[in-house]
């Protein structure tokens, strides 16, 4: 990817402009190259609730920047283990779930940033174009790669002014279903208690001058508008996965009305 589309896309986290993204679940790199065709501002992987390998990944991630979209995967942990071959793959940063504290968030500053701002250590894969492009890859990684750490947690809501005060976070997305069942509303995502955790965390993100968005599960109009209505600037609009279930479940209540 080459290192000024990655520093659009943090720029655009950044000013908070409105972005539009999608998730890939399954491995078929024939989806991202198809979903490429749309104007996404970016292409999340959910390697967390998924069974994409990391080999599976790297051709995601070379499907989605061949088109030039950037590619941020979610790691199913905050681990060095999971994080560097996603890092060495190519990927134009992360997408993390279940940031809670700030302690959360400097151990994955350090896995992700190159010295002197964290530690993540040098080495030579497609990232960095297996050699060829090093030289620039090492000097521009550290200002040009995204971090957006997602809030799904009573926890993460409580301490959102600690985990908005780290420079290198560029934004945040809002699990609804995670921060219902920590709020003990589980799956009432339209519940009071859940749309009132959601603005303050949006508040805050305004505040603090980072992205705020969320997941769009049913693509509508009508909700793309209520979710920017509510104070969100960025959407990520279905997935691979939601779409082929709702398009399945509609093709069943027609061979159901036909039989």
């Amino acid at each position: 990817m080459n290192y000024q589309k990655r520093l659009e896309l943090k720029n655009k986290l950044r000013n908070r402009e409105r972005l539009f993204a999608a998730w890939v679940s399954y491995s078929e790199t024939s989806i991202t190259e198809t979903f490429s065709n749309a104007d996404f501002d970016f292409i999340a992987i959910d390697m967390e609730h998924s069974t994409i390998s990391f080999e599976q990944a790297k051709h995601i991630i070379a499907a989605s920047q061949g088109n030039g979209i950037p590619c941020l995967p979610r790691p199913v942990s905050h681990s060095n283990d999971v994080f560097k071959p996603l890092l060495d793959s190519g990927s134009d940063g992360f997408l993390i779930s279940t940031v809670d504290t700030s302690e959360h968030v400097r151990n994955i500053i350090n896995i992700l940033k190159y010295p002197p701002t964290g530690k993540r250590t040098y080495g030579l894969n497609r990232a960095q174009d297996y050699g060829f492009g090093s030289e620039q890859y090492f000097k521009k990684w550290n200002e040009t790669s995204s971090i957006i750490i997602q809030v799904e947690s009573k926890e993460s809501v409580k301490n959102i002014n600690d985990l908005l005060g780290f420079d290198e976070v560029d934004g945040v997305m809002i699990g609804p279903y995670d921060l219902s069942g920590s709020l003990g509303v589980s799956g009432q995502t339209d519940h009071h208690l859940v749309i009132e955790a959601s603005k303050k965390v949006i508040n805050a993100c305004k505040k603090y001058g980072k992205s705020c968005g969320t997941q769009i599960a049913d693509v509508t109009d009508s909700k793309v508008n209520e979710t920017f209505d509510l104070g969100y600037n960025f959407a990520i609009l279905s997935s691979d996965l939601f779409i082929l279930w709702k398009w399945t479940e509609n093709i069943n209540k027609i061979i159901k009305s036909k039989r």
